[in-house]
């Protein structure tokens, strides 16, 4: 099912924006990209056949280079969404959930999105969670109340700096990485109340249009479903309920994807 072209190719470049553990990070040597991605991204390809390079790419960058032919694959917790669709095809892998943190000591206390009125956020550039965030000011707005102040940065790394200096009052982030970086900073910032607080959807892998790979990634992650691999790679990086039934592993699935927030 690989495409004659990617197959003559022998390896494929895929690109992820490193800063956005368990999902992507640098390694310890430096340059390696590792997490819950680069481990599944690599376990497909050894099903395909083929090789990967995973290369490190700033998240706004990436679906720009898909469209232009630059990456044959993205692997980045990257939300699979209609509009994303529009210019890019994606492998459903997983499920987002979102989740706000603060300061653990002298934080912010907010009651879900209709809370952010007023508030200053740091979100990195590009995300599902920006597009939450603009959508939650213009609520605001639209109510007679203080919009969202955002603060938009280049890397996840960057938002968490800016919560924990005190330059912004919040951050807004996958769920998964929220409780990262809880655990990596060693107390000093704390989840926002007891579990998420916005939209939800699938994860997906993302490939050119017309590149054809997707298909052969679907049959391979449904090899890596049912071998247990895909289940062990999440146990591995803490990501359990990242997990997807095997009938929502798919092409595209933005529109049928439904879940229910969990705490």
């Amino acid at each position: 099912m690989v495409p004659a072209a990617i197959k003559a190719m022998g390896t494929i470049t895929v690109a992820s924006d490193a800063s956005y553990p368990p999902f992507e990070s640098i390694g310890p040597n430096g340059h390696t990209v590792i997490g819950a991605d680069a481990d599944l991204v690599h376990a497909l390809a050894r099903v395909m056949g083929i090789k990967a390079n995973v290369v490190n790419v700033s998240f706004d960058a990436i679906i720009p280079g898909l469209a232009a032919g630059k990456y044959q694959m993205a692997a980045s917790g990257l939300g699979d969404t209609l509009a994303r669709e529009k210019v890019v095809n994606f492998v459903d892998y997983g499920r987002y959930l979102e989740s706000l943190f603060t300061k653990s000591s002298g934080g912010t206390v907010v009651s879900g999105m209709a809370g952010l009125c007023g508030k200053t956020l740091a979100i990195e550039a590009a995300t599902t969670e920006l597009m939450d965030a603009q959508a939650q000011s213009k609520k605001c707005t639209a109510e007679g109340k203080p919009s969202v102040h955002i603060v938009v940065v280049p890397t996840q790394t960057a938002a968490n700096l800016a919560v924990i200096s005190r330059r912004v009052q919040l951050g807004f982030a996958d769920s998964p990485v929220a409780s990262y970086e809880v655990l990596e900073t060693h107390g000093q910032l704390k989840v926002v109340g007891s579990g998420p607080v916005a939209s939800s959807g699938p994860y997906g892998f993302a490939f050119p249009k017309s590149s054809g790979l997707d298909k052969a990634a679907l049959a391979a992650l449904l090899v890596l479903n049912k071998n247990g691999t895909y289940e062990s790679i999440f146990k591995k990086w803490g990501m359990v309920t990242t997990e997807i039934p095997t009938s929502e592993i798919r092409i595209n699935g933005a529109r049928s994807f439904k879940i229910s927030l969990m705490r």
